[in-house]
């Protein structure tokens, strides 16, 4: 009800089924939680019980309540518990559970060597933006960006891709055979290797997930007034880099509502016409924007004026001055 509107929700199937992903390749053993005791006759039971009404009531709350999937997060230690109880006793259902894991590791282990197959000669120019698509709808979902994996996206990613893809065939080998502790630590080597291909790809998204590049040409470049396209998210690491403040251009969005109109506020908020004064003026200026939302200047001032410094990850830095090499 609250104005503005300024978080997102996902469906409560979804919320509930995500925990099969957050918890995974644990999540297998679910089923056999079910088979626990949890009558407080006993230590074990009393902890149990302990854990099942802990990770049950912030379920059931944020069921109710705005669904969003970070809100679980406090009852994952709960769920580990249950779940390393269930492990540590056993049984046809965890013996199921590995099978069941076995199969997943194989078929993720040859989707990704596929994937590695089809760009094996992909050309990689410039940065992963440039192959990247966009799904602006998706984004409520955390995992909502891999809508925007293309084919050619891969190019960008090859070593993450062998090193991800040698993960699952070691979690596969290790747990075709194994079972119990054999088995887990397998598993808990396979998510070590595969967070280390998590870890690589990250430095491939850096251009796109983050400004530093553009913070940088920023440091290097004559002194000027700094703006920012919109709400400080997207660049936040401009910020935090150069130690600046800056102008907001429509940046009177989302939560910084709140505080815009309070007395005493910076006056840090600019519109179009604001900009354009700003723009034309003999002070240089710099402004950093998204390559899409950069077009609608065009029509506010003269192409030439918007002379690109530095770009990265389809963002880029412009000013109204010519800059030195």
């Amino acid at each position: 009800m609250r104005y503005p509107r300024d978080y997102d929700t996902v469906p409560r199937l979804w919320f509930w089924l995500f925990h099969l992903l957050w918890l995974f390749p644990w999540s297998v053993y679910f089923p056999a939680v079910a088979r626990l005791g949890f009558k407080p006759s006993g230590r074990a039971g009393k902890t149990r019980l302990l854990a099942l009404c802990w990770a049950g009531f912030i379920l059931v709350f944020f069921t109710f309540s705005t669904t969003q999937e970070y809100y679980s997060m406090p009852c994952y230690p709960a769920l580990a518990l249950l779940l390393g109880s269930a492990m540590a006793a056993g049984g046809n259902w965890i013996r199921y559970g590995t099978r069941l894991l076995c199969a997943i590791f194989a078929a993720a282990a040859v989707t990704l060597l596929a994937l590695y197959f089809l760009v094996w000669n992909l050309p990689a120019p410039g940065d992963i933006s440039a192959a990247l698509s966009s799904h602006p709808g998706a984004y409520k979902l955390s995992l909502g960006h891999m809508e925007d994996l293309t084919i050619a996206s891969f190019a960008y990613l090859r070593p993450p891709l062998l090193l991800a893809a040698l993960a699952f065939v070691v979690g596969a080998a290790g747990s075709f055979r194994a079972v119990g502790q054999k088995a887990f630590l397998t598993t808990a080597l396979m998510a070590v290797l595969f967070f280390q291909a998590a870890r690589v790809a990250m430095a491939a998204f850096d251009p796109y997930l983050s400004s530093r590049p553009l913070a940088e040409a920023l440091l290097r470049a004559p002194t000027g007034k700094l703006i920012v396209d919109h709400h400080y998210y997207t660049f936040s690491s401009v910020f935090f880099y150069t130690n600046r403040t800056a102008l907001l251009l429509n940046g009177r969005f989302n939560n910084l509502v709140y505080g815009s109109y309070a007395p005493g506020a910076p006056n840090v908020f600019i519109d179009d016409a604001q900009w354009k004064t700003l723009w034309l003026e003999p002070g240089r200026c710099y402004l950093v924007i998204t390559e899409k939302a950069a077009e609608r200047l065009k029509s506010l001032v003269d192409p030439g004026l918007l002379i690109v410094v530095a770009q990265s990850g389809g963002k880029l830095l412009l000013t109204n001055h010519p800059v030195a090499h």
